[in-house]
């Protein structure tokens, strides 16, 4: 009786054990092929989204779909690495360029920039699916929206609110947030076809931003020469262009960032008299040391006076914002102006002045729309951008936001 009993029981036990182990050997191929299928996603997403295409930028919005279907807290993370890593693809040939040196100091800063964003996601992911996953998410979308993480908040989907719903303002940008909710539910088929509708509307009736009125934005390609000749001979050549412009009915003309170098009284002076008696404005970029270490501004030169006009909020971390230096009072590096002069005037209007790195990040635009501009002037120095899609980024970038607002917008810059 005990041997039938325990026969019975072993076999019983035997025949049962490949009926347990083979769902869950099934069940771990299948995550493993799902995350794996979810990571190579989010690097097509990256590399599509921010490809700088702007009508190609709602594809970013699929990111925080892969993210929330990711299933678990390692393959969120690098859900979110792959995204990140594919947008900002550029970064490592750029360092290489700007430094002259070979990718490994680009390879390392670009994993460092992705650090943030990757812990931010990975720290949110929940495993509960429903409202308190995209809320997470939502958390997540702010913080690496706005500083300190959006110090390195590139890539951001929100920027594609301005090809969704071009002119819907701030309520386009709660409608691209409410669309990032939705897709992490179950109601996702239904967000992708309503999102997807407004994305081929918006498509096959895109006009591309205007010019403020009497605005001309002269784009240069001085490589890295800009902002190093300080000769008379150069200043005498953007003067020229200047009153050229202005002949032909511009009253204010915008030169890229730090196209007039090193900002000083003499500087000052010489653009005061070279556009005398011409009733045009100039813009440009240009460079001012102090005893702290330097700032990255725009000027506003005229018949009238010639002065800093605005003060980069952001400047690029490592290359040009080295915060540890003023920590250690070694002084050095430029500095930023966070949250300072959002918006500034020239002549009655009021621009929202964006340099070169403001482009790529959420809240110096933000900050800027909260005063309501009447256009955004977006500037850059991309000669170290060569070989990479960066400034058509920064482009495509300022291109939406000024869509999504309504704005004019001008540009210019050097390659």
């Amino acid at each position: 009786m005990t041997h039938d009993t325990s026969g019975r029981s072993t076999g019983a036990a035997f025949s049962a054990s490949p009926g347990r182990s083979s769902p869950s050997i099934r069940d771990h191929i299948s995550d493993r092929w799902r995350s794996a299928l979810l990571i190579v996603a989010s690097v097509v997403c990256g590399s599509l989204g921010w490809s700088g295409t702007v009508l190609a930028l709602p594809v970013a919005m699929l990111f925080p779909a892969l993210w929330a279907l990711s299933p678990s807290r390692m393959v969120a993370a690098l859900v979110s690495a792959g995204y990140f890593l594919a947008a900002s693809r550029g970064l490592p040939q750029g360092v290489a360029n700007f430094y002259a040196a070979d990718l490994w100091p680009g390879l390392l800063l670009w994993l460092a920039a992705s650090s943030s964003f990757v812990a931010v996601h990975a720290v949110a992911w929940t495993r509960h699916p429903g409202i308190g996953r995209a809320v997470r998410y939502l958390v997540a979308a702010a913080l690496t929206g706005l500083p300190p993480f959006g110090i390195t908040g590139w890539a951001h989907p929100l920027t594609a609110a301005g090809v969704l719903f071009p002119g819907w303002g701030w309520w386009g940008l709660l409608a691209t947030a409410a669309g990032l909710i939705t897709i992490m539910t179950r109601y996702r088929p239904a967000a992708a076809i309503g999102l997807g509708g407004f994305w081929l509307w918006s498509a096959a009736t895109w006009t591309e931003p205007k010019l403020p009125e009497g605005w001309m934005g002269v784009d240069l390609e001085l490589g890295q020469m800009l902002g190093r000749d300080a000769s008379l001979e150069h200043h005498r050549g953007l003067i020229a262009t200047a009153r050229m412009s202005g002949s032909k009915g511009a009253h204010a003309v915008v030169f890229p960032e730090s196209a007039l170098g090193f900002w000083t009284p003499t500087v000052a002076r010489l653009w005061h008299e070279g556009l005398n008696e011409l009733e045009v404005t100039v813009v440009a970029g240009a460079t001012v040391i102090d005893g702290q270490g330097y700032d990255n501004v725009m000027v506003a030169a005229g018949s009238g006076a010639a002065g800093i006009l605005y003060k980069e909020r952001m400047p690029v971390p490592v290359s040009m914002w080295q915060p540890w230096l003023r920590w250690t009072e070694q002084g050095g590096g430029a500095q930023a102006h966070l949250f300072a002069n959002p918006v500034v005037e020239v002549g009655t209007t009021r621009i929202a002045p964006l340099i070169c790195y403001e482009q790529l990040i959420l809240w110096p635009v933000l900050q800027a729309m909260l005063h309501s501009p009447d256009a955004i002037v977006a500037t850059g120095n991309g000669w170290w951008t060569e070989g990479t899609s960066i400034v058509a980024i920064q482009k495509a970038s300022v291109t939406a936001w000024a869509k999504l607002f309504d704005l004019p917008v001008v540009m210019a810059f050097n390659t």
